[in-house]
């Protein structure tokens, strides 16, 4: 029998190298080789390069006939908002999470919903039917329109798309499909590219929409090669805790829509249902008033939402205090410490300081800055902020209060929860009042500091 030659190919780039080594000799990113089996040269397969579209020489782009088309709706109004307002027909879904989270529930669901009025087909290849037919009853979706091929042979698959021509395709999940094509196992970075690339080119040619469930890695990201996200439409992320009945689903590339669009579902016994009003999820309820605890508006995508930052300052008993943030960016903290010591006199160099977002949620923007820095301060001087109070706004390294984007949307979405109070940068101020909302501008903050407990 003929040895086996093997590279290590980057998942990152998809550079190969035939030793193993610690960082990428083509990107540079560290602990991404894996190994691969170097695939024998195979007779080429028709169609497998061939172009997306028709080419016709060279075009100007007034030139092009590009019309809008209509969305399919997935019967899910929080799927439908992450996914820019519905499904695109020629689209390339990507969609991963941790296991059990709920992807193949909410795919199942969109499916029934779509199948009452188009043809549509489910491609399972970890689970068998008995088991799919089996969720469906729990879930109590119509699973009897809903199409089904148990298969991981990807030139069966698209034979299989060939023939029953529907718009819209569910892959459960293209690690498991491999290609005749080349002889590495199912998983491998050279099967999951060439999979979803085949896949892709499909759905370009053809019009079908394809939604593909991916694996992730323990880090949280999609497991395969990086170019795996590079060549689909749009990337989808589950978020949240398992153990919790609350499943955050957001956008982190879309060519159809807004990205960081956020997703807000309850996992019930009957699947998936979405949340109308996320913000009461995001904000805990106190029975009075308690210190280290300030409600932030923040933006997520085109949705406005309020999330309660909490703080737990406490004197240090290590030499070293401690510095944690959960749902807040870690390597903020510490710079808001420093300038919250140097503009506003106030110094947790021998306090440990916690960071909580409730709910599960994750914040990235910058607007959570003056959120965080008046729970510390609640938390170390032990005195609550009043009640009906709501901030936002980025702070700079001068102690500067910097505008956020769309501070009209997080007024008003203030004022509509019941918040009296807002504190908000200069620039974010509206021209014409708010009715029931003072909006308090301040330009830096020891001006933030006074207003809270003014």
């Amino acid at each position: 029998m003929a040895k086996v030659r093997t590279q290590y190919v980057c998942t990152e780039c998809g550079g190969s190298t035939p030793k193993w080594a610690g960082r990428c000799p083509s990107c540079g990113a560290w602990n991404t080789l894996q190994e691969s089996v170097i695939e024998a040269p195979r007779a080429a397969v028709a169609n497998r390069f061939a172009p997306l579209a028709a080419s016709g020489g060279v075009q100007r782009l007034d030139e092009v006939v590009a019309a809008e088309v209509p969305r399919f709706s997935t019967g899910q109004e929080e799927f439908d908002r992450v996914l820019g307002g519905g499904m695109v027909p020629g689209s390339v879904v990507l969609i991963g999470g941790d296991p059990g989270i709920g992807k193949s529930t909410l795919l199942l669901q969109a499916l029934a919903h779509l199948s009452q009025s188009l043809p549509v087909l489910y491609v399972s290849g970890e689970e068998s039917p008995a088991q799919v037919a089996l969720r469906a009853r729990r879930l109590g979706v119509d699973g009897s329109k809903v199409p089904m091929l148990p298969e991981i042979g990807l030139e069966r698959i698209v034979a299989g798309i060939e023939s029953e021509k529907p718009a819209v395709v569910v892959v459960d999940s293209i690690q498991t499909l491999y290609t005749e094509q080349l002889s590495s196992a199912p998983g491998s970075v050279a099967q999951v590219r060439d999979c979803a690339a085949q896949l892709t080119r499909l759905a370009k040619q053809t019009g079908v929409s394809v939604v593909m469930i991916g694996h992730v890695t323990k880090e949280g990201t999609l497991a395969g090669p990086r170019v795996l996200e590079h060549m689909v439409d749009t990337v989808l992320y589950f978020e949240g805790d398992t153990h919790s009945s609350y499943r955050l689903v957001r956008a982190f590339k879309n060519r159809f829509g807004a990205v960081n669009e956020l997703g807000v579902f309850a996992m019930t016994d009957r699947g998936l249902r979405g949340v109308s009003n996320p913000s009461a999820l995001f904000l805990s309820q106190h029975d009075k008033q308690v210190s280290g605890s300030c409600v932030l508006v923040t933006q997520e995508g085109s949705r406005p939402l309020l999330v309660e930052v909490q703080a737990l300052v406490d004197t240090a008993h290590v030499p070293n205090p401690r510095r944690l943030s959960v749902g807040l960016e870690p390597a903020r903290l510490a710079m808001l410490l420093a300038v919250l010591h140097r503009h506003a006199g106030i110094a947790c160099f021998d306090q440990d300081v916690f960071i909580n977002a409730v709910g599960g949620v994750k914040i990235g923007e910058p607007a959570a800055d003056l959120a965080v820095m008046l729970a510390i301060v609640s938390s170390l001087k032990d005195r609550p902020l009043p009640r009906g109070l709501a901030v936002f706004g980025e702070v700079g390294l001068a102690g500067e209060i910097r505008p956020s984007p769309r501070g009209q949307d997080r007024l008003r979405e203030a004022a509509k929860l019941g918040f009296s109070k807002v504190i908000a940068p200069k620039a974010n101020v509206p021209k014409k009042a708010i009715e029931g909302l003072e909006v308090i501008a301040v330009e830096r903050i020891d001006a933030a500091l006074s207003a809270a407990w003014d």
